[in-house]
Formats: structure tokens, C-alpha cells, sequence
């Protein structure tokens, strides 16, 4: 067997290892080397792929946790109430967005001195004090349809803006009980309607109109004349306003509108009896009411029951007095 020999003082003697026992040795060593080497590796690969431990939850993500739901569908609020889903996401939200006309409609709704006030304004934040939040208008819609989409696309909550109740509109959205009742009425240019009348009771023409007869466009009456008038020749103006000018210009015979725009334009001005007149038609209704989602039958029917609850009734006569102020 090979030996290694260490030459040095004679107190030391020749140390004879044998060579495969080194070898082993050596081995051993540079085996328990790599073990410990790959242990602390390993360990370090598991502590980076442990997952990081959570944060906290901010008390805000806390606040904007969906709400839980009940099996009937209501949902309980952080203060525990429960509410159907229209009212919790008013609450939530904490306004109602009411969708009105841009073009003010005295006594209904216009901007004065600064303030938007009327009828319906009132109406709108009362609904809003017992709903509990503020109200904000929505008056983008430059026509009484427009008004009709913003609460079909989800624009807003309710629209309460002297809005009649039509079977086209009625397709888009529900409409609450109605909160006043006019008549249609027709306001004739009195050259022009006897022109047309040869002698004949005025009834009678009406009755068979088939002369020439103005509408706001995209009002509820660009709808009722199709149906009240067949016969006419139907001209839709942009405005109330433009169709009055028409008007007294003879270039229609006959304005179609409620009975409340059409007489007050005769006590706003009382010399334009001289030239116009007014024929109520008793057997029309146009019946003013507040738009609804149709998907927020909830609130419809609180709708109802407050209009119902509601002490001020509504006529004509009250609307035209409240033009005085």
C-alpha cells in the first residue's frame, strides 16, 4: 500500500495514512460541503416564494365593501337599515338626480335671479327631504323627449319637469299618478279660423279640422295631434315661443297645447284677445306626471304614495296665479 512520508525532527515519527482512506475522507468532506450549501439555498428560495403577508385593510376599503343582500332582494345598510335597491343606491350615493328641461316653463320651473324655483322644483326637493339627501338637476335635455331619454339611459333618478304622460314614453319609462290634470286646448288666429270656418259653428271645423295647425316638436303634443287631428296640416316649431310668432303671423291657423299655456298667453297679455282665441277641449286630457326607471318599481311606488300624501293639489287656476308671483 502507497505511503506518505513527512521528513522532521526524530521525535516525530514517519505518519503512514493509507490513500483510499484520504480519499474517502476528502469526499465526505466535500460532500457535507455541498449539503450544507444546497440546504441554505433551498432555504432562501422558500422564504422569497412565501407569500407576503397581508396588509391591513384601510378602513375606506372597508366603507366601499359591496352591501350585503337579503333573500327578498333588499339591501342592508351600514347603519343597518334595509332598503330596496333604488333607495340604497340614492342613499349611497346621497343625492337624487332629477332630469329636467334646460328651456325654463314658468310656473313649473325657471331660473330667477340666479335660483332655479317652480312647482316642480318644490316637488323635487321635498321628494329629496324625505328621501333624506340633497337634490342635483340634470337640465342638459334641450327638449321634453330629451328629458324621456336621460331617465331611460339612467342619467338620473326621476324626471320632474311638466312632463306629459304619452303611450311613447310610456314604452321608455313608468310614469307615477299624475300631480295635475289639464285640458288640451287649441289657441286660433281668429282672421285666419274664420277664413276656414265659412260660417260654421266652431265645434263643427274643429271637429273635421283640417287647416293648418303648429306643435312644439318633440313635445307630447307632436304625439296627440296625430291622433286628436288626423286631418290637419301638422307644422312643428323649435319653441313655444317661435310657434306663437307663427301664430300671429297667420302662418298656422291653430296652436296645440295645454290649457294652461294657452291662457296664459291671453293674461300675460290681454290685448292678444283682440286677435287670438281659445278653445278648451274638455273631452282631452293632458295629465302631468313624474318618470320613473322602469327598473325601480320601489320607487314609483314611493312616488305615488308621497304625491298622494301631498297637501297642495294642483289645477289650472293655481298655475296661472302662480304666474302673478
Amino acid at each position: 500500500m502507497p505511503t506518505l512520508h513527512f521528513s522532521g525532527p526524530a521525535s516525530r515519527r514517519p505518519l503512514t495514512i493509507p490513500l483510499a482512506g484520504r480519499i474517502a475522507a476528502a469526499a465526505l468532506s466535500t460532500l457535507l460541503a455541498l449539503f450544507v450549501l444546497l440546504a441554505g439555498t433551498n432555504a432562501a428560495n422558500a422564504a422569497s416564494a412565501a407569500p407576503s403577508p397581508a396588509p391591513a385593510a384601510a378602513p375606506a376599503a372597508a366603507a366601499s365593501a359591496p352591501m350585503a343582500m337579503t333573500a327578498t332582494g333588499l339591501v342592508r345598510m351600514p347603519d343597518g337599515r334595509l332598503l330596496a335597491p333604488e333607495f340604497a343606491r340614492i342613499v349611497s350615493r346621497g343625492e337624487l338626480v332629477v332630469a329636467m328641461l334646460g328651456v325654463d316653463q314658468p310656473p313649473f320651473f325657471e331660473t330667477r335671479n340666479g335660483r332655479l324655483q317652480g312647482i316642480d322644483v318644490d316637488i323635487a326637493d321635498e321628494l329629496a327631504a324625505k328621501l333624506g339627501v340633497r337634490v342635483r338637476f340634470n337640465r342638459e335635455a334641450k327638449t321634453f323627449d330629451g328629458v324621456v331619454a336621460q331617465l331611460a339611459n339612467g342619467d338620473a333618478d326621476l324626471a320632474v319637469s311638466k312632463l306629459s304622460r304619452t303611450l311613447a314614453r310610456a314604452e321608455l319609462i313608468s310614469f307615477s299618478t299624475p300631480y295635475v290634470r289639464l285640458h288640451r286646448a287649441l289657441l286660433l288666429n281668429r282672421l285666419n279660423f274664420a277664413q276656414v270656418a265659412h260660417g260654421r259653428p266652431a265645434p263643427e271645423v274643429i271637429r273635421s279640422y283640417d287647416s293648418t295647425i303648429g306643435v312644439v316638436m318633440n313635445s307630447s303634443y307632436s304625439q296627440y295631434v296625430q291622433t286628436n287631428f288626423p286631418n290637419a296640416k301638422v307644422k312643428a316649431y323649435p319653441s313655444w315661443d317661435a310657434l306663437l310668432g307663427a301664430l300671429d303671423k297667420g302662418e298656422v291657423t291653430a296652436a296645440y297645447r295645454d290649457e294652461f299655456e294657452v291662457k296664459h298667453v291671453l293674461k300675460s297679455d290681454p290685448t292678444a284677445s283682440l286677435k287670438l282665441r281659445v278653445v278648451t277641449l274638455d273631452d282631452l286630457e293632458d295629465a302631468i306626471a313624474i318618470g320613473v326607471n322602469v327598473s325601480n318599481p320601489a320607487l314609483l311606488a314611493f312616488v305615488n304614495q308621497f304625491l298622494g300624501e301631498r297637501s297642495k293639489k294642483l289645477d289650472v287656476k293655481t298655475l296661472l296665479q302662480a304666474t302673478d308671483n
